[in-house]
């Protein structure tokens, strides 16, 4: 469950959840997407690549699935970490005041400065900081506020009330207005990606699904999202339900490079992702909100299968999309495969103003994720 405990790549293809299928079936309202949504924005969310004034990082710790799993996943938290000081404030989660004095001696140990560090003692589930953490929004004056969406576990699969409470807290640490959506809609930040020009790729089946919003129906859903994130066009995929613990999340296969380009993969590699023939279809024929097709930069997997650097071989392949763009760098997943640097040279031939960085990710993807599924942006 995103956790070492049961090594579901999150991201990836993994055997279907046996236990959560009957609470994973998605609402399929197939209701035709409106060209222009009613338009009653109340919140913008700012695109990724825009300035940041820090990423909010989730240290791994011990109290949840002991000290090894803390310690195989402490490395790739230096090296992002390290990768991000020079770039803009890094605000760290540690779980407590012990973890916090831990991780100072591994940063000062790996020589990373810790003038850009700001520490934050929260308690925590996990790691999942793009899912259960704060999306910043700005209101209709321009002010900036946090959303909290309410995280459930990806539909009550893994252990969340700790996490569920980061938003909050943070935003009382920062005196920021807080939007609590909880009871409005549970959404986490992987399962969208916006090209911040109003247009919103998403799967049905993380959003539309009984485990997270019970009911919902596509219009809704849109409804909720124009209001609040300012989105005006939706390409909606259907996704697959119960594949793995996110149902599907959007930020693993296909990603916004920037308001003219998709970041996906080839028909063949989707395929063996498990995207279905439809939503390839769908994705491939994409169009901003004026009717624009966008241009695509097609990714490999890796050549071989991952294996994690304690030696456990994995069952699957890792993807390159799921990379996070920082002011000055972009962090992109890598696994110690002969398409590192093939996916790297792509990437930075897209962000030619920013240095791309690659985060050795092989024992995170074992429990569950890669780089975007564990940090979080704070827009200036």
């Amino acid at each position: 469950m995103k956790s070492v405990k049961i090594s579901f790549a999150v991201c990836s293809f993994l055997i279907v959840l046996s236990s959560c299928k009957k609470e994973d079936q998605v609402d399929n309202n197939t209701e035709p997407t409106p060209p222009q949504a009613t338009n009653t924005i109340k919140y913008t969310m700012p695109e990724e690549s825009l300035p940041h004034e820090g990423t909010w990082l989730q240290w791994p710790h011990h109290y949840q699935y002991g000290v090894t799993y803390r310690n195989r996943l402490d490395q790739t938290w230096i090296d992002m970490t390290a990768a991000l000081v020079s770039s803009e404030k890094v605000h760290i989660v540690c779980y407590d005041a012990t973890e916090q004095a831990r991780i100072t001696t591994l940063l000062n140990t790996a020589s990373v400065p810790l003038t850009n560090i700001d520490f934050k003692i929260y308690q925590t589930d996990d790691v999942w900081v793009r899912d259960n953490g704060p999306i910043y929004v700005k209101d209709n004056s321009g002010n900036l506020v946090i959303e909290d969406w309410g995280f459930n576990g990806w539909g009550n699969k893994a252990q969340f009330t700790k996490c569920d409470a980061v938003p909050s807290q943070i935003a009382i640490d920062q005196g920021k207005t807080i939007v609590n959506l909880n009871s409005v809609m549970k959404n986490e930040g992987g399962s969208i990606e916006i090209d911040g020009h109003g247009v919103m790729m998403a799967c049905k089946s993380s959003i539309l699904n009984s485990n997270r919003n019970p009911s919902m129906t596509q219009a809704q859903a849109e409804t909720i999202f124009n209001e609040n994130l300012g989105i005006t066009k939706f390409i909606w995929l259907h996704g697959v339900a119960g594949l793995e613990i996110t149902d599907m999340h959007i930020d693993g296969f296909a990603r916004f490079g920037n308001a003219t380009t998709i970041v996906t993969m080839d028909t063949p590699q989707l395929t063996e992702w498990q995207v279905p023939t439809s939503d390839i279809t769908t994705l491939y024929a994409a169009t901003n909100k004026n009717g624009t097709p966008y241009t695509f930069l097609k990714l490999p997997l890796t050549q071989n299968n991952v294996t994690t650097t304690y030696g456990s071989p994995l069952a699957y392949k890792g993807s390159y999309i799921n990379y996070y763009i920082a002011n000055t760098k972009i962090l992109v997943p890598n696994y110690n495969d002969p398409n590192d640097a093939v996916a790297n040279a792509a990437i930075q031939a897209l962000y030619p103003t920013r240095t791309v960085v690659g985060i050795d990710v092989r024992n995170l993807y074992a429990n569950g994720g890669m780089v975007h599924c564990v940090t979080q942006q704070q827009p200036q």
